[in-house]
């Protein structure tokens, strides 16, 4: 059962839930009975609906494919009926951009990703979550539901400390040095990564589509395994996109009022799973906001957006 829900339900209760993460990359979901226990999980391709045109099924296929698998790997008939879908979108701001996915007769509610993040990582306020996978943001709420989010403003303007900035970044210095007649690392190691035969042609392919921003992001790990390895230029990217990443959070608790209080900070998404990343973060915050006490987050967001479902039953 997912921690913090309501096993309430009467018995014999037989409704279904789900919640969907949808994210720039990939987009998982979780379908869940009403006493919260988590019945199956199905991932699909990315979500990311932004850029999209109005009949773009790129989402809507994304999503139900999801809660299709998830059904599958719950051993329930793919015709299921769901009560409530909560669905946690990258970028959301209260539009949706192509054709919206569609579960039966079931309630389907959008909203940030953030949101779900937060339900999903801790149980309690005031609390904090810091998202790190293709984009970045930061999102907090208080006891009494007063909400702030911190960046998130897209890999144009914004999305510091995400794993799209850390090889934007990466890129763009191997393609000043190159100007310079220079041959970094990590220039030579993109060739290398994307299969192509000077930055110019990368950074092409790139504007062209050839190359898109989930792959783009992919190169992070690159990146960082270079900072691993001593490599001085990586590192020092590496320890500027971690310092971001704190003050996100630092943002966020000042935006609450809560400067001094020990607020707990959830770290999720991609990113974090570098355990030296995830250090760097840590460290950065306790000289951001000295006060706030890193957690771990309980569940993922796609537990979060299903525990929303649930909620709003």
């Amino acid at each position: 059962m997912i921690e913090g829900a309501s096993a309430e339900a009467p018995r014999g209760d037989s409704r279904l839930y789900a919640g969907i993460d949808g994210g720039q990359s990939s987009t998982t979901a979780v379908v869940i009975d009403a006493a919260g226990s988590v019945l199956g999980r199905g991932v699909a391709g990315p979500c990311d609906h932004v850029d999209e045109p109005p009949d773009s099924r790129r989402c809507a296929d994304a999503c139900e494919a999801a809660v299709s698998r998830a059904l599958a790997a719950a051993d329930l008939p793919g015709t299921s009926a769901l009560e409530t879908v909560v669905i946690g979108l990258s970028g959301y701001d209260g539009a949706f951009h192509g054709v919206p996915p569609r579960f039966g007769r079931a309630r389907v509610r959008f909203t940030h990703d953030a949101p779900v993040a937060l339900a999903g990582a801790v149980l309690r306020r005031p609390a904090v979550v810091v998202i790190a996978g293709t984009g970045s943001v930061a999102y907090a709420e208080d006891a009494a539901g007063k909400a702030v989010r911190v960046g998130g403003y897209g890999y144009l303007f914004g999305d510091e400390g995400s794993s799209f900035a850390l090889a934007r970044q990466a890129l763009s210095h191997a393609m000043r040095q190159a100007d310079r007649g220079a041959v970094t690392r990590l220039g030579a190691a993109a060739l290398a990564y994307f299969d192509r035969s000077d930055l110019r042609a990368l950074a092409r392919a790139f504007y062209l589509r050839e190359i898109g921003r989930p792959e783009l992001a992919a190169f992070a790990r690159v990146v960082l395994d270079a900072a691993r390895l001593g490599d001085a230029d990586a590192a020092a990217l590496v320890e500027r996109a971690a310092d971001a990443l704190a003050a996100l959070a630092s943002n966020a608790i000042d935006g609450l009022g809560l400067r001094g209080v020990s607020v707990p900070v959830a770290l999720t998404g991609g990113l974090f799973a570098n355990a030296d990343f995830y250090r760097r973060t840590v460290e950065g915050l306790a000289r951001f906001a000295a006060d706030a006490r890193v957690v771990r987050p309980l569940h993922d967001s796609a537990i979060g957006a299903a525990r929303m479902a649930l909620d709003a039953r």
